[in-house]
């Protein structure tokens, strides 16, 4: 007898509903998990799954951008489920290093991979800036009102139109290994950072974005309804 094709739905439903609020680390303000406790989890629920990075030519494990910087890239697959996830190799203030070494990059490529199971749902609340799932239960816990944030100043960002026009082009590219709408939704609410950088800086880009991803939504919805 076959076995039955797990869906997206049941691996996200499965995997968004786990608290890791205690397992989340700071840095600079930002909320990271460990990539080994991360993949024990997905093993205890999932073990068939896999992890691939992008490989370039000379076994150069990263993709280099003209001012010098590199980005990392991940594939989760659970079976037939995959996502696919990109990050920038950073330094320890969270800024784009050029020419950067192989600790970095092995550093990038396991907070990607973590990244990357976060599209699948697990520790997806904690980069949509929530503090535990929306299923984890909160009865009989006395709801603290918490104070309103103080709008801070943008701070300026140092990039450039080669940057920008080399981000569509990759953003464009992961956006089409989307298979369906819900997934093209987290990636995109993923990247939400470099996008509010792109809109403010170089709004023409930004435009032509979405109407490029308009166009690749109406595709999946097309596909969904026919098949």
């Amino acid at each position: 007898m076959p076995t039955k094709e797990i869906t997206y739905k049941e691996v996200w439903d499965k995997l968004s509903k786990i608290d890791c609020s205690d397992k989340i680390e700071k840095k600079m303000n930002l909320s990271y998990l460990s990539w080994a406790w991360a993949w024990g989890v997905l093993m205890e629920h999932y073990p068939q799954a896999t992890y691939l990075y992008y490989q370039g030519e000379s076994d150069v494990p990263y993709v280099s951008y003209p001012d010098g910087t590199a980005e990392v890239r991940c594939r989760v697959s659970i079976d037939n489920v995959t996502r696919e996830m990109t990050l920038c190799v950073m330094d320890n203030r969270n800024n784009a290093i050029q020419n950067p070494n192989s600790s970095q990059v092995n550093n990038s490529k396991m907070r990607c991979m973590v990244k990357c199971l976060a599209m699948l749902g697990l520790g997806h609340y904690i980069y949509a800036g929530e503090d535990v799932p929306e299923d984890v239960a909160v009865a009989d816990k006395p709801v603290e009102k918490k104070a309103e944030p103080v709008a801070e100043k943008p701070k300026e960002v140092e990039k450039d139109k080669t940057w920008a026009i080399t981000y569509v082009d990759s953003f464009l590219k992961l956006a089409k290994l989307q298979s369906s709408k819900d997934g093209m939704t987290s990636y995109y609410k993923s990247n939400t950072k470099d996008l509010t950088i792109l809109r403010e800086s170089f709004p023409e880009l930004k435009k032509a974005l979405d109407e490029e991803l308009k166009l690749i939504v109406k595709t999946l919805e097309e596909e969904k309804n026919n098949g």
